[in-house]
């Protein structure tokens, strides 16, 4: 067995619009409309050749107390190719980020639901 790629990471959301408007509005990400009805409420985003699957249903997980820097907490690494102009778009919406303490191009935010995201410059 060779496993080869994800596929698809999900995040837990509290209101699905409003995630997608993050991740469409300011990370750029197109939505799939091929989502079938799934007896609740959610959105697929496309990344590459992947996605992100948003899913509004109860959290179990805190989303208090968590870390303020995202790369200390779990979260979901995406390759970029212009980190100043993903810098200037969470600029322009007052999302607050960090970047990374490794000294590679990097940089971490997280969405409305604290969920954080790691941007890498490739």
């Amino acid at each position: 067995m060779n496993l080869k790629s994800i596929l698809h990471a999900t995040v837990l959301v509290v209101d699905t619009q409003a995630s997608v408007t993050f991740y469409r509005d300011i990370l750029g990400l197109a939505v799939d409309t091929r989502r079938p009805e799934m007896g609740y409420p959610g959105a697929w985003l496309m990344v590459g050749a992947q996605q992100i699957h948003l899913v509004q249903l109860p959290n179990p997980d805190p989303v208090t107390g968590r870390p303020a820097h995202g790369g200390h907490d779990r979260h979901i690494a995406l390759a970029c190719d212009d980190l100043a102009d993903l810098r200037a778009r969470l600029d322009r919406h007052a999302v607050a980020y960090s970047v990374s303490r490794s000294g590679r191009a990097a940089l971490f935010c997280r969405d409305p639901d604290g969920n954080a995201l790691e941007f890498v410059e490739v």
